[in-house]
């Protein structure tokens, strides 16, 4: 959390490399529903990113949690105004709910095969998990490149991303035979 703290300093500079190298690499559904996050202090803003995204026609959600759950996603475009959350987090007022196709995933630190480090509750693992059952999905991570780690503790329950996408570029997670070695 240390390193990530310091690279906000990067602020608008990292949101428009990330916006930038997302738009580049990955390759978007027809028809995409989109879910970002509001940030928290210290995490990426994916603003910029959705503001972008909106005006190239996707659907953008956000995130809303409820204890011991997995997130629903709510519509949400740029302007409309968000409410704090259960958790801190600023949430959508009340909206349709959504099904994302790609997953914009915050994160503490990540590692080269694209596991992640959360912030502890499993909100994103459960979700990832029930969204990977229900059909195809897209999982992004965005990040400070300094919250790279050489390897990410995991356990069982923990989703791999797709692809992580800091200031420096977008990287996509290698493919491995058995995920939970």
């Amino acid at each position: 959390m240390a390193a990530r703290s310091a690279a906000s300093a990067l602020g608008d500079y990292a949101s428009a490399r990330i916006a930038k190298a997302f738009i580049d690499r990955i390759d978007l559904p027809a028809h995409p529903v989109i879910a970002g996050y509001a940030p928290l202090k210290g995490e990426v803003d994916p603003l910029p990113l959705l503001q972008q995204l909106t005006a190239m026609g996707a659907t953008i959600a956000l995130p809303v949690a409820a204890a011991n759950k997995p997130l629903s996603f709510h519509r949400w475009k740029p302007g409309d105004p968000l409410i704090p959350g259960a958790f801190g987090a600023r949430e959508p007022a009340a909206a349709a709910q959504l099904r994302p196709n790609v997953l914009i995933v915050p994160l503490v630190a990540f590692d080269h095969d694209g596991w992640r480090l959360g912030r502890g509750g499993g909100f994103y693992d459960r979700t990832i998990a029930e969204l990977r059952a229900a059909g195809p999905v897209t999982t992004v991570g965005i990040a400070f490149a300094a919250q790279r780690v050489p390897q990410v503790p995991r356990e069982l329950h923990d989703q791999r991303l797709d692809w992580i996408v800091t200031e420096e570029g977008a990287h996509k997670a290698p493919a491995v035979l058995d995920e939970t070695a």
